[in-house]
């Protein structure tokens, strides 16, 4: 590595170590993830540039980006200092999203994959950040077409995050198995609740469940070896499913995927948020909190792949298989009380049946792959308050 490149990851880390010593507790903000579609055929069709053309100007441009490929766009509320405000920016953002999309003439989705447009159509966006990935991942980056809702909470304290982000990793099947909206890809009904987790999750290198951290210090060494091994040429290139951000001074849990409708998106939101924050005052007032060894996380995260909310989970502590829905349960009762101080347990909801679920239980009753994708655009066209 040249020294300009080692001064700038040592720049890097000091800032974001410094950031997380000033950020205020328990800001979030939230990004969604979009397909692009062709209004007749429903397919994937590449026209993020058009869009960012169009938002050119308006109060959506410094929140719209572009992700991977020219068939998706990514909207972010930016930061907010309360859930309340976070939960009123991701409708505001869906709806300039949607206004944005209907004066360019594209339709939208927002669901873990697209049931059937192939990889090999997309292109990947004239960026040097998604050139640099094409370059090093070649396959496992082409075949990402998929479309996730990511959440980032603000933690004080570097040490201090870096405990609530190894906390975070013990509840990440629970949080997938919500989430899980994509069973259809390629063409093919794959009897996974969450297609999206296999194919993202399980071919980038650095994704997945992260090993346990027990501070800054863990977190500085191991970033420093990847750049100094050449192992990776940019922070982002660390694609866990929660990470410590080194831009922002935020832990962004990155597992779920996305979903069709506003008001479940607002839910598993505000789940993610009330959870992460349930963390750090476990922490500051010395609540056990276990740190399961990855091959126990890795057991769940597989059922949550494959069966979702209507499958079992394991409870680690008791070593038995319960249903998805009661351990989901469990957690909205232990972080209830913390996201009734922060004013977010209004917006915490289990629902009879998520996004996959519904899909899934469509398909078994005969409906088509194209029927089925059309409801699930159909609920993303809902503005509930």
């Amino acid at each position: 590595m040249g020294e300009a490149q080692t001064v700038s990851y040592q720049e890097l880390l000091a800032a974001s170590k410094a950031a997380f010593d000033e950020v205020p507790d328990f800001t979030v903000a939230v990004e969604e993830e979009f397909a692009i579609l062709d209004p007749a055929t429903l397919g994937l069709v590449d026209r993020f540039e058009d869009l960012q053309q169009a938002a050119r100007g308006t109060e959506l441009e410094p929140h719209l980006v572009g992700e991977l490929i020219a068939s998706e766009v990514e909207v972010r509320t930016g930061r907010c200092d309360t859930f309340a405000e976070c939960a009123d920016r991701i409708g505001e953002r869906r709806v300039q999203l949607r206004s944005l999309a209907d004066a360019v003439g594209v339709g939208l989705s927002s669901a873990g994959t697209h049931p059937w447009s192939p990889w090999q159509e997309q292109r990947i966006i004239d960026t040097p950040h998604y050139r640099r990935n094409d370059e090093i991942l070649r396959y496992v980056v082409w075949r990402n077409n998929t479309f996730g809702l990511h959440v980032h909470v603000g933690i004080n304290g570097a040490d201090r995050a870096l405990r609530v982000n190894s906390a975070m990793r013990n509840y990440l099947p629970e949080l997938l198995a919500l989430s899980a909206s994509s069973p259809f890809v390629e063409g093919v009904f794959t009897y996974l609740h969450s297609a999206r987790t296999q194919v993202f999750t399980r071919m980038f290198p650095r994704c997945g469940i992260p090993d346990w951290l027990g501070g800054w210090d863990d977190w500085e060494e191991y970033v420093r070896f990847l750049y100094e091994t050449g192992s990776i040429t940019e922070h982002t290139q660390m694609w866990w499913s929660v990470r410590p951000h080194l831009q922002f001074p935020t832990i962004e849990t990155r597992i779920c995927d996305a979903q069709p409708d506003l008001g479940e998106a607002r839910s598993l939101a505000a789940l993610v948020y009330s959870l992460t924050a349930r963390i750090a005052r476990a922490l500051d007032e010395g609540e056990p909190l276990p740190s399961w060894p990855h091959r126990l996380l890795e057991e769940n995260l597989w059922r949550a792949i494959r069966h979702g909310m209507s499958g079992e989970l394991l409870d680690l502590e008791r070593g038995e298989a319960i249903p998805a829905r009661a351990r989901l349960n469990q957690l909205v009762e232990w972080v209830l009380p913390v996201a009734e101080e922060l004013g977010a347990a209004q917006w915490l909801a289990i629902p009879d049946r998520n996004a996959a679920e519904r899909q899934i239980a469509r398909h078994d009753e005969g409906a088509s792959m194209e029927e089925i994708f059309k409801e699930q655009i159909a609920a993303g066209e809902r503005v509930p308050g």
